[in-house]
Parts: C-alpha cells; structure tokens; sequence
C-alpha cells in the first residue's frame, strides 16, 4: 500500500516552536524587570510579533545557518574556532576591500572576523566610534550597508562569522532618539536618565567611579538647552540608556536583529557592565543587567538562532563569570565574554616571573566549565590594560601587596622601572585613586621595540618568545583565542596619532597602528614579523589538530610546580592534555608527580610535535617556553 508523503514544516511553524521554546527563558526577566510597572504577558506579545516580522524577512541561507546551528548550538565551542578583530580602514581602507584579503585570514586558520566599530558614529570626537548617531548605517567613510551586507556573505562562504560592535549602554547625543529627547519629545526622554535638578545625580555620584577622569570628570551633563541633567557615563556626548524602560529593550532588539538580518553573526555588546543604575552603588554588575542580557540572547534565538552575544565586561574576576550565566541564567545569558583576568595574568607573570598570583586567580574565580558558553581569550586589544588585581588576592601571595603591585605593573610597562624591556604608556592616571592604566601594543609590550632600537638579536629572540607564549596560552586555556589585527606580525605602537587633533587626546590609538601588509608577503622572509607570523600560525593550527582544546573540555588549573611556571590541565573524555608555560626569563623545572602525569613511558608535545626529554622526574621548560603534553 503506497504512504502518503507528510508535509515539510512550515516557517512560520518553526517560529512558533522557537517561540515556545524560548518564552520560559523570556517572561521570567521580563516579569522582574517590568511588571511592577508594566503588563508583561502585552510586553510579550509585542516582543513575539517583532520577532516574528523579523525572522519572516530573514534570508534563505540565514535560516539554513539558523538550522544548521540549531541542530549544533555548540558550534561555537569547537577547537576550529579562531578570531580575528581589526578596525576596517587600517586593515583593508574600506569594507569593499576586506574580501580580497580573506586568504590571509584563512592562513591564520580564522572562523570569527570582528570588524571594529563600523556603524555611523557621530561627527567630531566619538569614542573611537562607540558614540553610535545611526545602528542602522554604516559609517560611511567605510561604505555603505549593501557593502557590509555583500562582505558577510562572502566571509560566511569562506567559513567565518561577523562580529560587530553593538553598544548597549549610550547613544550618542546626536542619535534621533536623543534628538527628538532634546526637542521636548517625552518618549524618547524617557528613554534615557535624565533629571529636572542636580539633587539626584549628586546623590549617585557619591558612589560612582569616574572612567575617563582626564577628559571627561564626573558621570553627569548639564544641557541648558533642554533644562536638564543627563547620565553621562563616558562622555558628554554618550548618553546613558534608560534600561528601566521596556521601549528601550524592544528598540535595541528590533535593531539588533535588523543587523542580523544583513550578515551579523556575532555581536560585541558593548559596555554591558554599565547598564543597571542602582543608588548607593557603583552602578556596575548589578543583579538586572543579567536579567536583560538574558533576555536579549534568548529573544535573539528564536528570530535569528545562527547569532550569538559576546558580553564586553572588563571587570573583576568575581564579577565576570555572571556575564556567562550562573545560577538561574546558566545556559541562558551570553554566550561569550572576554577573559580579562588571563589577559592581565599573563602580563602580570611575565613581569614579576612569578605565577602564584595567576594560579591563584584562575584557580578561585573561574568554574572548569561552564553550560554552553565560554571566554574569549585574548592578550592584547584596542583598549588599555587596567591592572584589576584586588587586595583578596593578592593577600593570598605571601608578601604581595596589591596596591604596589599594581603601580609596579603600570611602570613596569611604561618602561620606568629598571630594567623593563616593556615600551608602554599610562593612561587615565587618577591621582585620587591611584589607578594607572596601561596603553601599548602586544610586541612593544612584550620587548620588541626596545629589543630592535638595541639592535639585540638576543633579546629580539626573547621578545618574539613571550609574544608566542601568549598566542599558545590563549589557544590552549580554554575558548575562542583573539588575534588582534598586527599582533601576529609584533606591529609596534604608533604615535602619529598624535598629529592627529581628533585622536591626540586617547593615548590609546597608539596601540592602533595600521596593518603593515608588506610584511605578510615572503613566508621565507627571516624578518622578526616573518619568524613570528609564522609560530602564530603554527600554534592555531595545532590548536584545530586538538580536540582536547575545544571549549567544552574542562580546563583545571594546577598547583603551580615552580613558582615561575604555570599549568593546567584538559579534561577531555578521551585522554588529559597538561600545559605546562614558563614566565620566567630562566630555565624551569616541573615535576611529572606535581603535573600528575608520572609513570608514563613517554610523552609528546602536541605542540611542538616532539617528544618531551624527562630526566629524574621532570621536565625543563626553556625561557617562555610553553608544552601541550600528551601521554597518549
């Protein structure tokens, strides 16, 4: 007897099963952020039919990656994944040009293209572009949206995904939201934090922090204009969003979700530590910015499931997990954040040759694994470094004090300190506080600068050792490792900014230089950029040769068996990889008892490729020398 063949599901059938899937995971933070004040179950159907709008206007290829990712929402775990960030114009001129250079990209074996802010900021200062005027547009001095359109597609053929930046907490004061605020319009006023008087902002400014101290004191702006005092927690002319308000969060998603709709893959949400304003705090890392975060990656998963979040918190250790979900918003909140504590780690032990304080801090604060997220690991970025090492941990370092610990890292990448071979420069020194942040590229840093200005082959060498033991940690710890654009070159910082009277006042477009593509054209050069291009490429592609360096593995952190010396561990279910990193300027010695990897009859660095000499029970580990051991 013939079968009669069942119909294929239908859209707007697989939307209804998205939406029934996510709505447990939406109408528990919407509840507790609005329902004192606003009827949830209507906030839900208006958030149901925008996303619906959306996901019915989303192409056919994008809802055959939304599958394809559904059926494998752990794609972004995988040991083949790699990242890349560069800002368009010093990396390509225009975002027209970045497809011709995708062969490059592939050669470092790249999977997540973050291109820099490229939505229009405003005209004049703008935060290096986080003062957005239009999240519609792109800046045009880049190109235009078909082109940004036409780019995403060709990198998500060439197997990569596009991330941008989308800046949560502030607009820029020129965005139409802040006009029509400015011209009387009362929506839109709400939808930022703004007060009649100065009795309120002087109340909150008793606990906030200044973060631009230099350029921009205080964390509110008088506009008489308009009669009003505005939150402005960066500068005067970056707006605080009012997140207390429902509008605000539908607005953001039905733009968030336009964006996906033209190729975004991957969204940097920016300033996402910022957005719950509380009075008698800080007004960083509170309870509800985990409850909106929540609700804009679980609402961005049932109208555009192929995209994930990557939540920018540079924030303690203590506070920086939540940005990955604990607790009730396990599995739930973004899928992505940066590890900041590795980053200042490393710089941390590459300087006082001293690991206990980085065991300490990623054995205490960090989870081995965590529920369908993980970190963005990363060394050096856009941004400054700022040395976030509290007085709890450092207290368990015998004789380490915290405050002169963090003074001694900020000369010591200055380039003050005696004997330094760092090149770098303080940045928003508060002499109230005593924080110093640090400016500098990753080779500068690392000693390649000074290195050639001696004309020291020596330490030429030892420069490009560090920088290659920071490329093999972040490729090895544990999540998506970040390659900022030149990095893997060693491109040095770049002070022209200073001739320039609209950057000249952030020193931190000195670690912002322009891709030097002559130096990537001979593989047979001998060039230090040659030498190093070439070790970066060998460490990601060992990496996508390991299956225990997927995300989802557990990394535990081990005793460290020298005071020099860090290790962890890779839990994977068919075997563990041990990964041993010397931080010191000196030979190490490591115990095979202390690694727990005795008793084996031989061990191979997958690394290296080579097998590892033992000798009386241990290992030497040469200058900045990093091993992925394997017993198997």
């Amino acid at each position: 007897m013939a079968t009669r063949a069942r119909p294929g599901i239908t859209n707007q059938q697989l939307f209804d099963l998205r939406w029934k899937r996510g709505h447990k995971d939406l109408i528990g933070p919407m509840a507790r952020l609005f329902g004192a004040q606003h009827e949830v179950e209507e906030l839900s159907e208006r958030l149901r039919h925008m996303l619906l709008r959306h996901w019915k206007q989303r192409s056919a290829s994008l809802r055959a990656l939304d599958l394809e990712r559904d059926l494998n929402p752990d794609w972004f775990l995988s040991e083949e994944m790699v990242g890349y960030i560069f800002y368009i114009d010093k990396f390509a001129g225009r975002l027209a040009n970045v497809p011709a250079h995708i062969p490059y990209l592939q050669s470092l074996g790249v999977t997540y293209v973050h291109m820099m802010p490229c939505l229009k900021p405003r005209e004049g200062a703008n935060d290096g572009g986080y003062a957005v005027q239009d999240y519609r547009e792109i800046n045009p001095t880049l190109g235009t949206m078909a082109d940004f359109q036409q780019t995403t597609m060709m990198l998500r053929a060439a197997g990569m995904s596009t991330c941008i930046d989308m800046v949560l907490n502030h607009t820029a004061k020129d965005h139409d939201w802040a006009l029509k605020a400015q011209a009387g319009d009362p929506f839109y006023q709400a939808f930022y934090r703004m007060f009649d008087d100065d009795t309120l902002p002087k109340l909150y400014e008793r606990t906030l922090t200044e973060i631009f101290p230099d350029q921009a004191p205080g964390n509110f702006t008088y506009y008489p204009d308009m009669g009003k005092w505005v939150w402005t927690t960066f500068n005067e002319y970056q707006w605080d969003l009012n997140w207390e308000n429902p509008e605000v969060l539908l607005a953001v998603l039905d733009t968030i979700l336009f964006l996906a709709n033209k190729g975004v893959e991957v969204f940097r949400l920016d300033a996402v530590a910022f957005m719950g304003k509380q009075m008698g705090t800080n007004c960083q890392n509170l309870p509800v910015v985990h409850d909106l975060l929540q609700l804009i990656t679980q609402a961005t998963r049932v109208a555009a499931p192929a995209v994930i979040h990557k939540a920018e918190a540079i924030v303690g250790p203590a506070d920086l997990v939540p940005y990955l979900g604990t607790g009730s918003h396990a599995g739930r909140e973004s899928q992505l954040a940066y590890h900041n504590s590795l980053m200042v780690q490393y710089w941390s032990a590459l300087a006082s040759q001293d690991t206990r304080l980085m065991t300490h801090v990623l054995r205490s604060h960090f989870p081995e694994s965590m529920r369908r997220a993980c970190f963005a690991t990363y060394i050096r970025c856009h941004d400054d470094i700022g040395w976030a090492i509290t007085e709890e941990d450092a207290a368990h370092i015998p004789h380490l004090n915290a405050p002169s610990h963090r003074n001694y890292l900020a000369d010591f990448y200055n380039g003050s300190f005696a004997g330094s071979f760092a090149r770098g420069a303080d940045f928003q020194s508060n002499p109230e506080t005593g924080d110093r942040r640090t400016n500098g590229s990753f080779a500068s840093l690392a000693g390649l600068e000074s290195a050639l200005e001696q004309c020291d082959a020596t330490a030429v060498d030892l420069a490009l050792d560090r920088i290659a033991l920071g490329f093999a940690l972040i490729a090895s710890f544990g999540g998506i490792p970040l390659i900022y654009m030149g990095d893997e070159l060693g491109l040095l910082n770049d002070h022209r900014f200073l001739d320039d009277p609209e950057q000249a006042d952030d020193g931190r477009w000195m670690q912002r230089p322009a891709m030097d593509w002559t130096q990537t054209a001979d593989d047979n050069a001998t060039t230090p950029s040659a030498r190093l291009l070439a070790r970066v490429r060998h460490v990601m592609q060992r990496r996508k040769g390991t299956a225990r360096l997927a995300s989802y593995v557990p990394t535990r952190v081990l005793e460290a068996p020298d005071n020099g010396v860090f290790a962890f561990a890779r839990l994977g279910d068919t075997g563990t990889l041990t990964c041993v990193a010397n931080f010191a300027a000196g030979a190490r010695y490591a115990s095979l008892s202390g690694l727990g990897i005795d008793g084996q009859p031989e061990l191979h660095d997958l690394l290296s490729e080579m097998q590892v000499p033992v000798e009386a029970g241990r290992i030497t580990l040469t200058p900045y020398q990093m091993l992925w051991i394997s017993a198997d």
